[in-house]
């Protein structure tokens, strides 16, 4: 069965930090992106962060670059964001998802990814 459960939300304060967490069975990730998208009330999905299936390759959404560090660890089939110097504008439910390569992150980002999390609540505020 393929799952994806997400752990690590929270309440933070801005300028704060928090470590998402998402552990991923039922999947061979050796061809499988892994991405991070949030969504806050009222607004669309975007795309936060994809990593891909080598580890090589990351992006990011711009309003997120140099803050938040996406990463992965194949031994423990696990995705996490570091978010650093938390926004108000940050907050979202923050859902893990996967998606089989081809194509790559940049596509999936518009586009969506295949299997998904139910998501973990990321709240920023003092």
């Amino acid at each position: 069965q393929k799952q994806l459960v997400e752990s690590g939300g929270g309440l933070v304060q801005p300028g704060g930090s928090l470590t998402l967490s998402c552990e991923i069975s039922g999947f061979t990730l050796d061809y499988y992106n892994l991405g991070w998208f949030r969504q806050a009330p009222g607004k669309e999905r975007e795309g936060v962060s994809c990593i891909s299936s080598s580890g090589r390759t990351t992006t990011y959404t711009d309003s997120v670059k140099g803050r938040f560090t996406i990463s992965r660890d194949k031994a423990k089939n696990t995705v996490y964001l570091q978010m650093d110097s938390l926004k108000p504008e940050d907050p979202a439910v923050y859902y893990c998802a996967t998606g089989q390569e081809p194509p790559d992150c940049r596509w999936y980002f518009d586009n969506g990814m295949d299997y998904w999390g139910k998501g973990t609540l990321v709240n920023v505020s003092s």
